[in-house]
């Protein structure tokens, strides 16, 4: 009788394209899935390592799915947070049979050698850095699948500590991507990278290859989607690739507004230049939608940089905003700035900050009363219009019988 497993993902869609290759792996080696921790021989944890809340949820993920496991079930932990802090959580967490880096899930489906329940240390395990960019993935379920172009971050920005373990930006060939596209035969392709917009540019194949990629991509699904664009790498040329796609969105990575604040955070661009672009967007495609996340609470963010965050977002009404508060991470920049922001401040901005923007989107969502648009149905009874990127923004309510894709 064949093995079983039981995959859990947190985090980024980033993460869900290494579920879907460590699922394919483990499908090679004979292993069949199950929809509950309590029927498997395997449970893997593909975690998330971003900030102090997603590491926290890592480790109550393992906790609560210790205790489902049968006798005998073993439990690796992957991911970000195992490449991260490997030997600590080796040591920390006993309920964890194996703590794997990337590409060590290559060999999930085998057993450790030596006796039973013996700890197996992270460096006793071959690790290939590389293997699950490259890996084959299963077909996807949905009529819409993430394709992860490039891994890692050349980037050194104060708050992000992804350079340190996802390493410098290493970009698939054209042809592997295309080729993944072909064999996951969706009608929507969510492009995702750390860095999305320079992919490339470490094979030295110019600044902006990503545009020939989406061009490449557009002919052969109905709808590409970008997620995650620094905002200084959005060139005309991107804007123009996107708009004439039939997915004009743009997920802009602005993290605040503020020029002294950026400059701490180690960004580029301001509120200024930021309403720049985005007034260029919408007169390039007055449909275009627009998305955006920000930190509230970096080390030195003061009333003055707060109420211009305020600013911008009521005047540049995007579409869909994430707030979250700063999370000091160990090896970065900002993690010994001084100038600390009290958490019931921090607490008492984001609630600010929600209430302006809910109240933007829903007069946005509002605004669609009376019009005909095209949805793409993602599952019985809901779907998607170019608005909203796939389990991250709103859906659209639409009739049961309407078949999915």
């Amino acid at each position: 009788m064949a093995e079983t497993y039981h995959l859990v993902t947190l985090g980024c869609p980033k993460n869900k394209v290494d579920s879907d290759k460590l699922a394919g792996t483990l499908a090679a080696d004979g292993m069949v899935p199950v929809d509950g921790a309590v029927d498997a021989d395997l449970i893997v944890v593909n975690t998330c390592a971003f900030i102090e809340d997603a590491r926290r949820e890592s480790i109550d993920t393992v906790l609560a799915l210790s205790d489902e496991r049968r006798d005998g079930a073993r439990i690796v932990l992957t991911g970000c947070m195992a490449e991260r802090y490997g030997g600590e959580l080796a040591e920390a967490l006993p309920e964890v049979d194996l703590v794997a880096g990337f590409g060590v899930p290559v060999t999930l489906g085998h057993k450790p050698s030596g006796d039973a329940g013996q700890d197996v240390a992270v460096d006793e395990v071959p690790v290939t850095s590389f293997d699950l960019l490259n890996l084959p993935r299963p077909l996807s379920a949905r009529p819409w699948a993430y394709v992860k172009v490039a891994e890692g971050c050349d980037r050194a920005c104060g708050f992000c500590a992804i350079p340190t373990f996802r390493g410098p930006q290493r970009s698939r060939s054209v042809d592997d991507v295309l080729a993944e596209v072909d064999a996951l035969a969706v009608r929507e392709v969510v492009l995702v990278a750390q860095d999305l917009a320079a992919y490339g540019r470490d094979q030295g194949v110019g600044d902006k290859a990503i545009v020939p990629l989406v061009e490449a991509v557009a002919a052969r699904v109905d709808r590409v989607r970008l997620l995650y664009l620094y905002p200084s790498e959005l060139t005309d040329r991107l804007v123009e690739a996107i708009c004439a796609t039939s997915v004009p969105y743009f997920d802009l990575s602005l993290q605040h507004v503020s020029l002294p604040l950026m400059r701490r955070m180690r960004r580029w661009g301001d509120g200024s230049r930021f309403l720049e672009r985005i007034a260029t967007i919408r007169g390039r495609e007055p449909e275009a939608a627009l998305r955006s996340n920000f930190i509230v609470g970096y080390p030195g963010e003061t009333e003055e940089d707060h109420d211009a965050l305020l600013d911008f977002v009521a005047e540049a009404r995007l579409d869909w905003c994430g707030f979250f508060a700063y999370s000091p991470e160990e090896g970065t920049y900002a993690a010994d700035l001084d100038g600390v922001v009290d958490g019931d401040l921090v607490a008492e901005r984001l609630r600010e900050l929600g209430e302006l923007q809910d109240g933007i989107t829903a007069a946005a969502r509002d605004a669609l009363i009376g019009h005909t648009i095209e949805v793409l149905i993602d599952e019985p009874g809901q779907g998607r219009t170019h608005r909203e990127a796939p389990e991250i923004d709103g859906v659209v309510s639409v009739p049961e019988d309407l078949p999915v894709g």
